[in-house]
């Protein structure tokens, strides 16, 4: 049975408002203070709560902050109830998180068609989050398997031949075998890092309270980062004299430095890996809008326009004709990450002409 828990101190309006909730089919429970009702969130658990804005010992605003601020009733639907009308404080209310805002007096079917409304809304969500996990679970039983033994059979291999032929290998053979025991752990690490990552993006996507953290990020010089970056990744690729760098002055943006280089790792691995050496992956950087747009062209195979709209985590497009390293996961990393900061993430392409990613992140 669906829990609703009542903050009100006027205790007619709390017992009227249990009363039309229990006749409703609701398991409703009060409380008649801000105190008590943050405590019988806690404990009461319940999936959503109708709130009193003005209320002796806490005031509503300070009950719906410390539950946001918690990760156990971060995700609770909650609508204000208040004899208060003024703009100001239904702003206050809505950036604090509330869900909606009734004004009393109000009508017995208003509070009715917002609680439906409020219940439908975080069983969407809900579901949504269901879907997005059952997905995952399947591409991980589908294509982890493969990914792990692919390097696993290298490091096994030529360890295995290291050990029966330590005694007539020579040192050149031995630093050849060494570096494709090396590269295969390079690939295992890269992958069980980016599986951690997105696992990490996913409880970040749905959970409020860890999103907000985002909000609050600063990034300064990131014209310098990113051209640092770009040289570094161009070194790694084997490909310096393919890098073209065109970077305006970047003003302060909302991103983290880790996430930031996290996001050019793939962005640049994408374009160098998919593109032939001696041909261009052009790095750009410029301010447009209240926005920092990082362009990452190349000249590789480029994407059908079905498979830019079939992006997802653990999908490699024509896998089966290229034998491509990796899962898919870069591209959605930057995307999710994207999306937690607010900023814009396209990709513009066309089979066989290359791609050309952008990203535009928001000025502080």
């Amino acid at each position: 049975m669906t829990r609703i828990l009542v903050i009100e101190d006027s205790r007619d309006l709390r017992d009227d408002v249990i009363e039309m909730l229990t006749l409703e089919g609701f398991e409703a429970a009060g409380a008649e203070n801000g105190l008590l009702g943050l405590e019988a969130a806690r404990t009461y658990k319940p999936d959503l709560i109708v709130c009193d804005i003005m209320m002796p010992e806490m005031d509503g605003y300070t009950v719906l902050e410390n539950l946001r601020k918690n990760p156990v009733t971060a995700t609770i639907p909650f609508i204000f109830l208040t004899a208060r009308t003024d703009r100001l404080n239904v702003r206050q209310g809505m950036v604090l998180g509330a869900d909606d805002y009734l004004t009393k007096p109000f009508p017995v079917a208003e509070l009715l068609d917002s609680i439906h409304s409020q219940l439908k809304k975080r069983a969407e969500l809900n579901h949504s989050a269901e879907r997005r996990m059952n997905e995952l679970r399947e591409n991980i039983i589908t294509a982890l398997p493969h990914e792990l033994r692919t390097p696993l059979n290298t490091i096994i291999g030529f360890s295995d031949m290291l050990l029966m032929e330590a005694q007539r290998i020579k040192p050149d053979q031995i630093a050849d075998w060494a570096t494709h025991i090396n590269e295969a752990a390079q690939r295992l690490y890269r992958l069980v890092e980016n599986y951690l990552f997105y696992a990490r993006l996913q409880v970040a996507a749905v959970t409020p309270a860890t999103a907000h953290n985002y909000e609050e990020t600063q990034l300064y010089d990131t014209h310098v980062l990113v051209e640092t970056m770009a040289h570094k990744l161009a070194q790694k690729a084997g490909r310096p004299a393919d890098l073209r760098v065109d970077l305006e002055p970047a003003p302060g943006l909302r991103c983290s430095h880790p996430d930031l280089v996290k996001m050019m790792d793939e962005l640049m691995d994408n374009a160098f890996k998919f593109s032939e050496p001696d041909t261009p992956v052009t790095v750009r950087g410029f301010t447009e809008e209240a926005l920092y747009t990082i362009t990452i062209a190349d000249q590789g195979r480029g994407f059908h326009p079905e498979q830019l709209s079939e992006i997802g985590a653990l999908m490699q497009f024509e896998r089966w004709f290229y034998e491509q390293q990796g899962m898919g996961l870069g591209l959605v990393i930057v995307q999710h990450l994207a999306s937690l900061y607010g900023a814009r993430f396209h990709i513009d392409s066309q089979p066989g002409q290359g791609a050309q990613i952008s990203l535009s992140l928001r000025h502080l």
